[in-house]
């Protein structure tokens, strides 16, 4: 009778389990981030743009949550994507600028730089419970792309990934760059946001496991060279200055259908419980800036500065977040959020166990149950090698603070690295010229009130002081000497 006992109590606990762990299961939501390339905060329709139209991205907008102060990691690619996928200031992972493709040795240790093995990801952190995790689209986290050299983006987490090492080449129109698993792929007919978004639900419909899903879908438009379907080229023409701008209008348009036929699919097939969030890695390219900037007509809207900037332009960018199957809060937040967000964020709602290291961004959850949350972090970035001359600059809630860098009554060159040979000047640094700007009344940042506002100059002067100590202390060195 006693074992006959036994057997009964260990048959409820197995089924209890069993319940408890398909329970858990089924409310693990399917997550898909969308990150864009150079896409500019008034590129949209949804946030402004008085010519470009994007109605599938303006529905997922009015559906879920549209963000006015959404922001990346960086005010440039790599830097940005390496925070989104850690957590982390990209400066503790030594990736301080945009990723050379190294061929031979470069100045300041340049052809060293990469994503290094012992950083962790969301998708390492999701495929601990359970999830199938895949990339489509761009990496730019190597100087040695596909070399047994340098980690590839399957040693982070990624079962499945399809990518190149930086821009489409030779332009969004039929690239020849791709690499799948390992694989060079050769040239591929149409163009790059379609064909990234093609190889995404190839993937969705072709998996074996029913396990929830991470999908990160890293679209390289409207990053140049910009090459765009014609028929969106023909229908912008006539609103354009020239037909240099009708491209670009006609770029964002045709991420604008890529996205709309990854969300159709998703909402016939998994909205049940998918979580999908929309963004770009930094602001708009200037005009020209380069020789080969002749096509990059997009718009900050109302900010300051562009990409490479740590003015609002280069790194406040357009954020939507819509959770199919699910309700959440629904309309515009003005709330502080960041690509930072992204891991705790999934790891709460996934159930996953945070990395244990220090983490730069805070779980979103707040927001979106309710469209508010307060900035218990601020977010900070160092950019060494701005085109504004504050490379510091400091986000809370309400207050944004800039601040130039300085060592021995000079100020800092124009770094693109940091490593040994320069290490010293930069960490003995000394914050100076600093700005304060009320965001509330002032995301143009056209007055400095750091006079008007006193008290709360002094203390985001304290606060950004003690948070620029802690990071340059914690920033990553490169060395020949440790290759």
């Amino acid at each position: 009778m006693q074992q006959f006992k036994r057997i009964i109590f260990l048959v409820l606990l197995t089924s209890l389990f069993f319940s408890c762990k398909s329970e858990v299961k089924e409310t693990r939501p399917n997550i898909v981030v969308i990150l864009c390339d150079d896409l500019g905060y008034g590129d949209l329709s949804a946030y402004g743009h008085p010519i470009i139209q994007t109605p599938n991205l303006d529905e997922l907008a009015d559906d879920g949550i549209k963000f006015t102060n959404f922001y990346s990691a960086a005010p440039v690619c790599s830097p940005a994507r390496a925070g989104l996928l850690t957590g982390r200031s990209p400066n503790r992972a030594g990736i301080y600028d945009y990723i050379r493709a190294a061929g031979k040795p470069m100045d300041e240790c340049l052809d060293l730089v990469h994503l290094q093995a012992d950083e962790q990801t969301i998708p390492a952190m999701l495929k601990e419970v359970g999830y199938s995790t895949c990339l489509a689209g761009k990496w730019h986290l190597n100087s040695k792309f596909n070399s047994q050299e340098q980690p590839t983006p399957g040693d982070f987490g990624f079962d499945h990934w399809f990518a190149t090492q930086n821009v489409a080449r030779p332009s969004h129109k039929n690239p020849n760059n791709f690499v799948r698993k390992g694989e060079e792929v050769g040239e591929l007919k149409g163009f790059s946001c379609q064909i990234v978004v093609d190889e995404a639900l190839n993937w969705l419909q072709n998996r074996e496991s029913e396990n929830p899903f991470y999908l990160q879908i890293c679209i390289h438009e409207p990053h140049g060279p910009i090459e765009s379907p014609q028929f969106l080229v023909d229908d912008y023409l006539p609103k354009s200055i020239n037909v240099d701008q009708a491209q670009y209008f006609a770029n964002v348009a045709n991420i604008d259908d890529a996205v709309g036929r990854l969300v159709q699919y998703l909402k016939e097939n998994y909205g049940e419980n998918t979580l999908v969030i929309f963004s770009s890695d930094n602001g708009p390219e200037t005009l020209l800036r380069y020789r080969g900037a002749i096509r990059d007509y997009g718009s900050p809207g109302p900010l300051k500065g562009m990409k490479l900037w740590t003015t609002e332009g280069g790194i406040r960018v357009p954020g939507i977040l819509y959770w199919l199957g699910k309700e959440t809060y629904k309309g515009t937040s003005d709330a502080v959020v960041s690509l930072l967000d992204f891991m705790p964020t999934f790891a709460e709602i996934s159930g996953a166990k945070l990395p244990e290291r220090a983490l730069d961004g805070q779980s979103m959850i707040p927001v979106i149950e309710t469209g508010k949350m307060d900035r218990d972090k601020a977010l900070l970035w160092i950019f060494y090698d701005a085109i504004n001359e504050h490379r510091v600059a400091m986000r809370t809630d309400n207050w944004k603070i800039l601040a130039r860098m300085k060592a021995d009554s000079t100020y800092l060159p124009l770094i693109h690295n940091l490593y040994d040979g320069n290490k010293d000047l930069v960490k003995q640094a000394d914050l100076v010229d600093f700005e304060l700007y009320n965001m509330n009344e002032d995301i143009k940042e056209a007055e400095n009130v750091a006079e008007k506002y006193t008290e709360q100059f002094e203390e985001m002067k304290k606060l950004v002081k003690t948070e620029y100590s802690k990071l340059v202390k914690g920033s990553y060195v490169w060395s020949r000497g440790g290759e």
